[in-house]
């Protein structure tokens, strides 16, 4: 055994790479700083990925996999239960938000050893340092394993400013490889973690307890300058939950990044109200400073479901301004929908589809996400959700079918889902149409023109039958069903891809 060697998975999932693993370059740095040797494999990026790891494990100390709640854990297990095979004896320990959540579900699955909770850096690194030592695992904070056929939870790690942590570990990353697979160049880099709302339906505030954690600015700009400059990146995703929380810091962020002189894209998710504390000049300087796309979670158009969703903070007449701000200052922004919250009606829904329709209709740059709502795990909503039948999944593999836009909402089934696809057609197909004319090649204009006023009057009057425009458009146009929130990027084609 080399007792200086760490392997990192990460799981694939659906769709192309947005850049490397951030989770576990966060591990890597201070792993490396304890005088551990870090192999990275990434399964989004490999897809021969166990010959890969076949190559790095004979020898390691322990694998580390990180994963979120969705169709990632299937490839989770499926790796862990082939390493198992091949590695018998080698320590497998998982980490990220769903292990966190729910280690002892995640810890009766049979191929691992143990399971970081919560901020993971210095968990895991103490835990490695212990399979080093060939010590045992109890007292490690934040540390959750099998001992002699029991599940033992040590106390949780106090919380660590994300200040104190290393900069995760950018410099074995190969940028080129991503470059390659998905065109673009992209660093994806967290200033902050967490945010201090409390909506019903967010994992955020059950994983941070609605703090917000943040580097100085000071800090990010230089690293991501830096970054930029030595990996010739050309777009920043920034991973926040919700980056300019503290305005005059993300303002401070932007103003160090325009005066580095680079030239780079960056992408940010936020809060309408929060971009609404900011002047118009305010907002013109983040797309001066290189932000180029905005993504929030605006949810729906009715006061009375953001009322159930405890989303507070959220105001119509926010959206309008957050919309008029970022056109007037040349940003494009995405505006995420779910559909099918608890307590929605038809006419809350499709309130807020004549809504986002005559924001669109206002202001060109304003693109839609659709999804219905997904149950996710330790949520606070699910109390209400266990009464109204929804089926909470009690195994880790169960979990593995909740996944974003999958539909477990017994009150949005048969005819029920069949009008909201046929809603949601109509609004995306409405809104699509009038952002496609702008630019159009004139052999299409007339079809969009043709098609423009009935999709208006039927979201006006609610009128869905025979959807001959549906059908006409099907020929011509490819319904973008739903986007990156963070970066816009096209996700998915076709009402499969939300219901």
């Amino acid at each position: 055994m080399n007792n200086n060697k760490v392997v990192l998975f990460h799981p694939p999932y659906e769709g192309p790479p947005l850049g490397p693993p951030l989770s576990l370059l966060s591990l890597a740095s201070p792993l490396r700083e304890a005088g551990f040797q870090v192999a990275l494999v990434d399964g989004a990026l490999d897809p021969d990925y166990k010959r890969t790891l076949a190559g790095e494990l004979p020898g390691a100390l322990c694998l580390g996999i990180s994963l979120l709640t969705g169709r990632m854990i299937k490839s989770a297990v499926d790796a862990s239960r082939w390493v198992r095979k091949v590695q018998p004896g080698l320590p497998i320990i998982y980490g990220g938000w769903h292990p966190s959540l729910l280690p002892d579900q995640t810890l009766r699955e049979g191929s691992l050893d143990a399971v970081v909770r919560g901020q993971g850096e210095l968990s895991f690194s103490e835990a490695a340092g212990r399979l080093r030592d060939g010590e045992s695992l109890h007292g490690v904070r934040g540390i959750s394993f099998k001992a002699d056929g029991n599940l033992v939870h040590n106390p949780g790690r106090p919380v660590e400013s994300v200040e104190h942590l290393p900069t995760p570990a950018f410099d074995i990353v190969d940028f080129g490889a991503y470059e390659k697979r998905t065109g673009m160049r992209v660093l994806p880099y967290a200033s902050s973690v967490g945010c201090p709302y409390a909506c019903n339906y967010c994992t955020d505030q059950v994983f941070y307890n609605r703090r917000f954690n943040a580097y100085s600015a000071g800090r990010v700009v230089r690293e991501v300058t830096e970054l930029v400059a030595r990996h010739r990146i050309t777009e920043v995703a920034l991973f926040d939950s919700n980056f300019p929380v503290n305005v005059k810091r993300a303002l401070e962020i932007a103003r160090g990044f325009l005066d580095s002189k680079l030239r780079f894209h960056w992408t940010f998710q936020a809060s309408t109200d929060l971009i609404c504390r900011m002047s118009d000049a305010e907002v013109g300087l983040l797309c001066e400073s290189g932000v180029s796309h905005m993504g929030f979670g605006t949810e729906s158009a009715s006061q009375e479901v953001l009322a159930l969703m405890n989303k507070k903070h959220q105001r119509v007449d926010e959206m309008y301004e957050t919309a008029r701000k970022s056109e007037q200052a040349g940003i494009h922004v995405t505006f995420n929908v779910i559909l099918g919250y608890p307590g929605e009606t038809e006419a809350d829904r499709l309130q807020t589809f004549r809504i986002m329709s005559d924001i669109a209709r206002q202001y060109s740059n304003v693109s839609f996400s659709p999804n219905i709502f997904t149950p996710y795990p330790g949520i606070p909503i699910w109390a209400e959700l266990r009464k109204l039948g929804v089926h909470e999944p009690q195994s880790l593999e169960e979990w593995a079918n909740v996944d974003l836009g999958s539909n477990h909402l017994p009150w949005l089934q048969g005819r029920a889902l069949a009008r909201l696809k046929r809603m949601l057609e109509f609004f995306l197909l409405n809104n699509q149409i009038r952002k496609a004319s702008i630019h159009a090649p004139w052999v299409r204009r007339s079809v969009r023109r043709a098609l423009g006023a009935p999709l208006r009057w039927r979201l006006r009057k609610n009128e869905f039958a025979i959807p001959w425009e549906l059908w006409l458009a099907r020929a011509t146009e490819r319904l973008v069903t739903r986007r990156s929130l963070l970066t816009g990027q096209t996700l998915g084609h076709g009402m499969q891809d939300v219901c």
